[in-house]
């Protein structure tokens, strides 16, 4: 295993596991009445959303390069923010070693 792969498989799991008490905690959509509220958080949520965007745009080339389904991942963006695309980053590292 390289040492991209494994840093991404330790990222992509503690981000989840972290993700999964927080969203435990305060709800899917708990996030929006603290970006509403503070205006700090609404610029980084709105910063999130374009750096995913462009993420998602770079990624469907790429996966289509690489013999791999984007739609899945596409799915997993929006749905569950960087959890996706670093599930893509590690998918693609896979098919590469």
């Amino acid at each position: 295993m390289n040492t991209r792969l494994i840093l991404l498989a330790v990222a992509l799991t503690a981000f989840s596991v972290y993700t999964a008490a927080v969203v435990a905690q305060h709800g899917y959509t708990g996030f929006l009445s603290l970006a509403w509220s503070e205006a700090w958080a609404g610029q980084m949520l709105v910063d999130l959303t374009i750096a995913l965007a462009l993420f998602a745009v770079w990624l469907v080339p790429d996966a289509r390069e690489r013999g791999i389904a984007a739609w899945p991942y596409l799915i997993l963006i929006g749905t569950t923010g960087s959890i996706g695309a670093l599930a893509y980053l590690a998918h693609r590292t896979l098919r590469q070693a």
